[in-house]
């Protein structure tokens, strides 16, 4: 079972710093048109829209990989006095009830828009150059598949520290100091109880 974990893991991973580059590609268009615009006086037509299709792709496409890294925002004031086993079965009903249906629309609904989207070919309303953003729509049924696959590790995980008490391995990759901190902590904990027991 852990292998299959940490094969969605991997490709949650993967995909998140795949579509990453897209910081930079947003990074250089916008200061492109900032040189363009201010000192030559020569703004472009497509630079706009470049960065809202960058920016919403990367917000698209690293869902799944923060999740995977448990990375998503929450307000965890009483959820972390609480044992391993009751975050389990809070989170747990959080990905069926919350998790797992929006996913499935961003699926089902995402599907439609891009199908429609590809059949018309649809461009940019709003941009002067018209570009074309079909290509663009099919990441959202595809992030939604991630997602929803993620959601069903994570779903997985909560059923085996239900079991077990504690919470399966992940892979590990690059990590907020905050949390690096807190790790550091808990394991200084775990050497101290050890040694007094």
């Amino acid at each position: 079972m852990t292998r299959i974990l940490h094969f969605i893991d991997s490709l949650s991973a993967w995909t998140g710093k795949a579509f990453a580059w897209c910081i930079v590609i947003l990074t250089f268009s916008t200061c492109y048109e900032v040189f363009v615009r201010y000192v030559l006086d020569a703004p472009t037509v497509w630079a706009f829209d470049m960065s809202v299709q960058m920016y919403g792709a990367l917000f698209m496409m690293a869902g799944a990989y923060a999740l995977s890294q448990d990375a998503h925002v929450r307000g965890d004031v009483l959820y972390r006095l609480f044992s391993k086993k009751t975050q389990a079965k809070i989170d747990l009903v959080l990905y069926i009830v919350f998790l797992m249906p929006g996913a499935l629309a961003l699926i089902y609904y995402g599907y439609t828009f891009a199908a429609d989207s590809w059949f018309y070919k649809e461009v940019s309303w709003s941009s002067p150059s018209r570009i074309q953003i079909y290509f663009f729509k099919t990441l959202i049924p595809i992030s939604g598949t991630l997602v929803l696959l993620q959601g069903i590790a994570e779903a997985v995980r909560c059923v085996i520290c239900m079991k077990t008490g504690e919470w399966p391995a992940r892979l590990h990759d690059v990590q907020e100091t905050e949390t690096m901190l807190m790790h550091e902590q808990e394991d200084l904990r775990k050497l101290e109880e050890e040694h007094h027991v």
